[in-house]
C-alpha cells in the first residue's frame, strides 16, 4: 500500500523559509515520480514541482520557480521541498503524491494532476505579511 506522509509546515513571516517532508513507502522510490501539490481555501489544488529520480529531473511551476527547490533522499524514500522568499499567496495546503509514470507529466497547463494519486493527509503552510 502506498503512503505518503508530509511534515514541517508552519506558520512563517514573508521572506522566510520553510522545508517540507515527503516520507513514502509502499513502493519502489525512485520507480515513480512525485509531485507536490498545494490547494489553498476556495482554490482548486495546483502542481507546484515534481521530480523524477528515473528520470534526473525536476518541475517548478513559474509561481514557484527560483524559490523552491526540490530534492531527494532515496536511502530515506523521502522527497523534500526547501521553500525560501516565501510569500502570502503561498499560503496553502502543501501535499505530495506518486506519479504513474517515472517521469513529471506536465502540460501548458502544469502538472498533468490525472497522472498523479491523491496524495497524503498534507501539511499546512502559513505565510504571514
Amino acid at each position: 500500500e502506498v503512503q505518503l506522509v508530509e511534515s514541517g509546515g508552519g506558520l512563517v513571516q514573508t521572506g522566510g523559509s520553510l522545508k517540507l517532508s515527503c516520507a513514502a513507502s509502499g513502493f519502489t522510490f525512485d520507480d515513480y515520480a512525485i509531485g507536490w501539490f498545494r490547494q489553498a481555501p476556495g482554490k482548486e489544488r495546483e502542481g507546484v514541482s515534481c521530480i523524477s529520480s528515473r528520470m534526473g529531473r525536476t518541475y517548478y511551476a513559474n509561481s514557484v520557480k527560483g524559490r523552491f527547490t526540490i530534492s531527494t533522499d532515496n536511502a530515506k524514500n523521502t522527497v523534500y521541498l526547501q521553500m525560501n522568499s516565501l510569500k502570502p499567496e503561498d499560503t496553502a495546503v502543501y501535499y505530495c503524491a506518486t506519479s504513474k509514470y517515472a517521469y513529471c507529466s506536465v502540460t501548458g497547463a502544469g502538472l498533468r494532476r490525472p497522472d498523479f494519486g491523491s496524495g497524503g493527509q498534507g501539511t499546512q503552510v502559513t505565510v504571514s505579511s
